[in-house]
């Protein structure tokens, strides 16, 4: 059982994806398993399906769209902070300071 808040897009995934916010400390059912989330969740963002390596390809539509540069927890939010695209350069706002 998949919590209606996120849908899984193919089989093969190892993210699930959100269809409607979800904030921090909301418990979730992810395939039979509770979970609360340890940050907010928006529409369109991923969460892990599994445990996964640093260096692991994450694949969304049964298809890689890039790599983890940490190892991720279940349920963990996957974002620009923990993942890189494996095609393209990618890229974060940050302040003069350089912090993001």
């Amino acid at each position: 059982m998949l919590d209606s808040r996120f849908v899984l897009l193919g089989n093969e995934d190892n993210v699930f994806v959100c269809c409607e916010r979800v904030l921090a400390g909301t418990e979730v059912c992810l395939e039979g398993i509770s979970v609360a989330l340890n940050t907010n969740i928006d529409v369109g963002h991923k969460i892990a399906r599994y445990n996964l390596k640093s260096g692991e390809k994450i694949i969304k539509y049964g298809a890689p769209i890039g790599s983890t540069v940490s190892n991720i927890n279940f349920a963990e939010h996957i974002h620009m902070h923990n993942m890189k695209s494996d095609y393209i350069a990618s890229h974060t706002r940050q302040n003069k300071s350089g912090e993001a």
